[in-house]
């Protein structure tokens, strides 16, 4: 099994979202997008929840990006 270098900025930001309890929009590869917020990752996967409390787990070779939501006010 791959060991999850924690260690890694792309993994660090993420694991700042997850903690933060970051809005964010997230598009995958096939154009599809989803707007939640994080809740785990893994060295696969990662676990959105969306603003409609549904749960995706969404492959990492999915994603072709994911930022943060702008603040509202």
């Amino acid at each position: 099994m791959a060991q999850f270098d924690t260690g890694l900025p792309s993994i660090s930001q993420i694991q700042g979202y997850i903690k933060d309890q970051q809005l964010l929009e997230l598009k995958l590869l096939t154009g599809d997008s989803f707007r939640g917020k994080l809740c785990w990752q893994d060295q696969n996967c990662l676990c959105l929840i969306t603003q409609d409390q549904q749960t995706i787990m969404i492959p990492h070779h999915a994603i072709a990006y994911l930022k943060p939501e702008a603040a509202e006010g």
